[in-house]
């Protein structure tokens, strides 16, 4: 049941017979209810040629939830955006705005930073 060559590559050779190559394969984290998770919310300009973002931190759960939320946030902000490696970024100075929002939708949110 070989995928691809390419994901053995950490197996060199078995002599076992009954050897069957266990795929890494990772699991999604399942997604936490809104009143569960702790949303931090910072404004960035580092490595973005000063230009602010906001950023959102925090977020437990599987990836297109992510860009479930991340995609709301961003048409109700009416800015673009992304979300990916459990941070959503969202051009602009926001802070307020996204907090309002993920305050209406349950999640509980802290200002960091300045």
């Amino acid at each position: 049941m070989a995928k691809d060559w390419k994901d053995k590559l950490g197996v060199v050779y078995s002599t076992n017979s009954e050897f069957d190559y266990n795929y890494n394969e990772q699991n999604e984290a399942e997604t936490l209810p809104p009143a569960q998770q702790k949303l931090y919310i910072s404004l960035d300009k580092k490595k973005r040629k000063g230009k602010a973002v906001t950023l959102i931190e925090g977020f437990v759960g599987n990836e297109e939830d992510l860009k479930a939320l991340a995609k709301d946030l961003k048409t109700k902000c009416g800015v673009g955006g992304s979300a990916k490696e459990g941070e959503i970024i969202i051009q602009g100075d926001m802070r307020q705005k996204v907090m309002d929002l993920l305050a209406h939708k349950g999640y509980k949110t802290v200002k960091k930073g300045g």
